[in-house]
């Protein structure tokens, strides 16, 4: 197992005791909905890319497809490989009424832990049929289900259930049957067509996508191209890879009156002994380490955050870290991330590596230059 050397000491964050640097307030932002990007660009690297320079807090306007010429010979961009599930799925109760369902987590074969939306009236023991993809609750005949009942066993409040599968199989195996793509609540599909959700299967997965676990993507890397990847390398710019599945958490905002009181959704991440040893190689020869999206700042910080001195062991472990200012950021350099919304934990972590002024002037010139938003939306380098 490799580690990574620790960088030299410097002062230690404020006490989180103490009142928090960031207001619930800071994390407002007025956004017109038609910026809310509803679709895919034409291209993977077709999207904009605004980048926010840290010191001296300027702004500029650039493309994804400058990215190579924004990092620097030497640097180490470090990727989120999580693959997104088709964790989204409607199932029938024996009344006849529909039920949605968002797939969170195996605990064991045949027990999973989901989000049931429209559940006010199901009751613990009842049978539940899975609905084929590409059917409506109402369209498929009842005599012919998917194979499998769902049987809500417990209760945890706010849609969340544990559930019983019957006959007992690998959610892999149900999902790939049943599933569709679990799209972020602000991305509207009525009435999707199969051409359409076969183009989001395709586009709400990254290129470079491998071990599947996520209900939501990475959005900062459905922007790269195998091209792009390529041109990045070529200018001597090495890559690496942490997992780390994105959770329902994503999706839910700050709702505690002092931000510092929310409670963060616990996710699994990985790093391997290969992503350790090409930071400290990229430590070594004086490069920036580049993270690409937010999730593979948790990975990497949370990772960090285990050990006094900052340095990064590789393995598997749970994070509930939630980055806000203040925070002394242990190994990330510069972040390409998406647009964020509200209220949203994401942009709280924006805010601790940019700046919280920086930070808000970057969202009015991003909403005054009409940049897409959320996760089919534009991009922005923080450097």
């Amino acid at each position: 197992m490799h580690a990574q050397p620790p960088d030299p000491p410097t002062a230690e964050p404020p006490d989180r005791q103490s009142e928090p640097a960031i207001a619930l307030s800071d994390l407002d932002f007025d956004l017109p909905e038609g910026l809310i990007a509803q679709s895919p660009a034409v291209r993977r690297d077709a999207a904009r890319m605004l980048v926010l320079h840290r010191r001296g807090g300027t702004v500029g306007d650039a493309q994804i497809a400058d990215l190579p010429d924004r990092l620097r010979p030497g640097d180490l961009l470090v990727l989120n490989d999580t693959k997104v599930i088709p964790a989204q799925f409607t199932a029938r109760r024996a009344t006849g009424g529909s039920v949605d369902g968002l797939f969170l987590s195996e605990t064991r074969l045949g027990i999973w832990r989901v989000l049931l939306r429209g559940a006010r009236r199901i009751r613990e023991g009842e049978a539940l049929s899975f609905v084929r993809r590409g059917a409506s609750a109402e369209s498929q005949p009842a005599s012919d289900p998917p194979p499998w009942t769902l049987h809500p066993v417990e209760n945890h409040g706010q849609g969340e259930w544990t559930v019983r599968l019957a006959p007992a199989a690998t959610a892999h195996e149900i999902l790939d049957r049943i599933g569709e793509t679990p799209l972020p609540p602000y991305i509207r599909r009525q009435d999707s067509d199969e051409e359409t959700a076969a183009r989001d299967r395709a586009r709400y997965q990254t290129v470079y996508a491998r071990v599947a676990g996520s209900v939501a993507a990475p959005t900062a890397g459905l922007h790269f191209t195998r091209d792009l990847l390529d041109r990045i390398r070529a200018v001597g710019v090495t890559t690496a890879t942490v997992t780390l599945h994105v959770g329902l958490g994503t999706f839910r905002p700050i709702s505690a009156v002092r931000i510092d009181a929310h409670v963060m959704h616990s996710e699994r991440f990985t790093i391997s002994d290969a992503t350790v040893q090409a930071i400290a190689d990229c430590r070594s020869r004086g490069g920036r380490i580049v993270a690409v999206g937010t999730t593979s700042v948790r990975a990497l910080e949370a990772a960090a955050a285990e050990d006094p001195g900052g340095s990064i062991a590789s393995g598997s472990a749970a994070t509930d870290i939630f980055i806000y200012p203040p925070y002394r950021f242990r190994v990330v350099d510069a972040l390409l991330t998406n647009f964020h919304l509200p209220r949203s934990t994401l942009l709280a972590l924006v805010m601790a590596f940019a700046g919280i002024d920086a930070t808000r002037r970057a969202y009015e010139h991003a909403v005054a230059a009409q940049y897409r938003f959320f996760s089919y939306g534009d991009a922005m380098l923080i450097e």
